[in-house]
């Protein structure tokens, strides 16, 4: 092993660590301003630049925050005198994943180049093999976490990134059915339109995938903390369904639902899971 191969090694390795420490500052470390990755979830054509990395990871991590992995398993570099690449297996899923699948690994491949004689990671590949469906299943879910963290930071743009263009909605409000990403935005930008900050999840979400459909469905939960502090929460069902197209999960329909009461029938927003 050469030493500019050694010194690789032990950047990507640093950057694995800081990942599973959920270290921001130290994951953005050794990339180049122009980055480019091409990751699981979308856009189809990767993201570009710095700023676009740094706001792909905190979905993730709310993700690894339920005890998952991500580990170095394998680890190979070849580099030049400015040029240099590397691919990698990672061990990256949650204990029940791993448990049900041990051969789920995370396949990695960097390109990286030097810089004033400093190697910095000009490019990701990040990728799970098709037809896994646990690997799927995994996908889907970092859909989910990645709208979690955009709703919060009240990104409308990466909140439709994962919905298809010809995506139909039955969502809480009229008119029947919102047919087209056009029409879902408009009420995602209802929605963030709210003073004060606004946090979505599905804490029991439930994902089942066959080759290229899933579906997953739990109870939604939208708290809002207002400008004065006081803070409202709102449980309702959802129903999403994804359709795997150019290798990426987008969403295709979507069923949100608030019960009626019998009595009067009239939508009861507040109810909340007996268990929680």
């Amino acid at each position: 092993m050469t030493t500019d191969e050694k010194r690789i090694r032990e950047l990507i390795e640093r950057w694995a660590e800081a990942v599973h420490a959920g270290d921001l500052q130290r994951v953005l470390a050794d990339h180049a301003a122009d980055i480019v990755m091409y990751d699981v979830p979308p856009p189809y054509e990767g993201v570009h630049g710095i700023e676009a990395y740094r706001e792909t990871w905190p979905g993730f991590f709310q993700w690894q925050a339920q005890g998952a992995s991500f580990e170095i398993e394998t680890l190979d570099v070849t580099a030049g005198s400015d040029v240099a690449f590397a691919h990698a297996l990672l061990r990256c899923g949650t204990p029940g994943e791993l448990a049900a699948n041990p051969r789920y690994r995370l396949r990695l491949t960097l390109g990286l180049r030097k810089e004033q004689g400093r190697w910095v990671v000009a490019h990701e590949h990040h990728s799970f093999p098709l037809g896994d469906e646990s690997a799927g299943e995994e996908e889907v879910r970092r859909v989910h976490e990645r709208w979690y963290a955009e709703t919060a930071a009240k990104d409308l743009d990466g909140m439709m990134a994962a919905i298809a263009d010809d995506v139909v909605s039955y969502e809480h409000q009229t008119p029947l059915e919102y047919t087209g990403v056009d029409a879902v935005r408009e009420v995602c930008a209802r929605g963030l339109d709210a003073p004060g900050d606004v946090s979505l999840d599905v804490p029991d979400l439930k994902i089942l995938v066959r080759e290229d459909l899933a579906v997953a469905w739990g109870l939604n939960r939208v708290r809002v903390v207002g400008q004065d502090g006081q803070a409202s929460e709102s449980w309702s069902r959802g129903t999403r369904v994804f359709e795997r197209r150019d290798g990426a999960w987008m969403m295709v329909h979507q069923h949100l639902s608030f019960p009626l009461d019998q009595a009067t029938g009239a939508a009861r927003t507040d109810l909340r899971p007996s268990s929680r």
